[in-house]
């Protein structure tokens, strides 16, 4: 089975995510996203994911078991929460419209710890040297 693992910062210098795939022959994908738009904490985890999940379909992976430190996207994303706000809903929303993309979908719950990996690319994109960096 497919691994992604996610997760989603959001600080004054702005709001990125990060996300880990990792493929069944145990190659791995990593993707720093940084976001030009005000997101909170919960937002940018939602969009971790969602991407995560964008990018696994487009690779038409078919098993694959997510994992994030969120608490609330996890228990949303599994039924264990009900969605209140209007932009909780419409995440929830398009994730569940998402699901029928694949054969097993999982989502899990992990440590800060456990996430490490995927914790530190969010911290990189929204970084203010980042800027600084010219590519062409």
């Amino acid at each position: 089975m497919w691994k992604l693992s996610v997760d989603g910062s959001s600080c004054l210098t702005g709001s990125g995510a990060g996300l880990v795939l990792t493929s069944l022959e145990s190659w791995t994908l990593e993707y720093a996203l940084r976001f030009k738009f005000k997101a909170t904490n919960n937002e940018t985890e939602w969009e971790a994911l969602i991407v995560g999940l964008t990018i696994a379909k487009h690779l038409e992976v078919q098993r694959i078991e997510a994992s994030s430190d969120s608490q609330l996207v996890v228990g949303l994303a599994n039924g264990e929460y009900e969605a209140r706000e209007d932009l909780m809903i419409k995440y929830l929303s398009h994730f569940q419209g998402m699901k029928s993309a694949f054969e097993v979908l999982r989502i899990v719950k992990v440590p800060r710890a456990e996430n490490a990996q995927a914790d530190q690319l969010p911290k990189l994109a929204t970084t203010e040297e980042l800027e600084k960096i010219k590519l062409c």
